[in-house]
């Protein structure tokens, strides 16, 4: 096969797949002994985005292989394209997934102990399902907590090939500079599951009657409603994240 038959195979093969491709996996597309060194398949693919220049796709490079892609310029643009909203992500469960992507392998308690609240599980539990992070070991200390580190899925979203890529971050506080330079979303300012604090304010016994002998649950500084004031109850809103 000539270069030019090479490289179109490629584009056709990386437009069709819908995922990342290795070249070893692009290699084994090609018949028998036609298939091209890995150097030559290299070479095509950076003469692909050589034509790209002037045009709203490139072939980018990530953690599990090459994919076909919308430059990042287009995307806003395209966005009517996806019914689905785009993702939100709250300041709780992104300062998680950053401590884990920049300490790992890193445990719960350890990250607790760095943002000064409890990390839920629900957080934990979305990184997990989102294929994010994982458990990569458990500390050898009493308990043997897990231990958390990143993911290939977690390298492919955010369009990095390896860890080193990574934006450098002088400072694990400044998580509004790394949203900037990995183009996330807009950050919830506050997760509502997370954040929120309650104190519980006991009734006068005298006042209850049988039926509603139950603390008030209020939140911090919020007074308890008067005695004639009628309470509605509504679902309370999914975490956010």
């Amino acid at each position: 096969m000539d270069d030019n038959e090479i490289k179109y195979f490629l584009e056709a093969a990386l437009l069709a797949a819908g995922r990342p491709l290795n070249i070893d996996q692009l290699r084994h597309l090609f018949d028998g002994r036609m298939a091209p060194e890995k150097a030559e398949i290299r070479k095509a693919i950076a003469t692909l985005n050589d034509e790209y220049q002037e045009r709203g796709i490139v072939v980018s490079e990530v953690a599990s292989g090459f994919r076909m892609q919308v430059r990042a310029s287009m995307a806003d643009r395209l966005q009517k394209l996806w019914d689905e909203r785009p993702p939100r992500y709250s300041r709780a469960l992104f300062e998680t997934l950053a401590l884990i992507a920049y300490r790992q392998p890193i445990t719960r308690g350890e990250i607790e102990e760095i943002r000064g609240v409890a990390v839920t599980s629900n957080i934990t539990r979305q990184l997990l399902e989102r294929d994010w992070v994982r458990v990569v070991g458990h500390r050898d200390v009493p308990g043997r907590p897990a231990m958390f580190g990143t993911t290939k899925g977690f390298l492919d979203y955010f369009s990095l090939r390896k860890l080193d890529d990574l934006p450098p971050l002088a400072d694990l506080a400044d998580w509004e500079s790394l949203r900037i330079q990995l183009d996330l979303p807009e950050v919830e300012e506050q997760d509502v599951a997370d954040d929120v604090n309650f104190e519980v304010v006991e009734r006068d016994p005298d006042q209850v009657s049988a039926d509603k002998e139950m603390p008030v649950l209020l939140r911090e500084g919020e007074e308890e409603p008067a005695e004639d004031e009628e309470l509605s109850v509504s679902e309370w809103p999914q975490p956010v994240g």
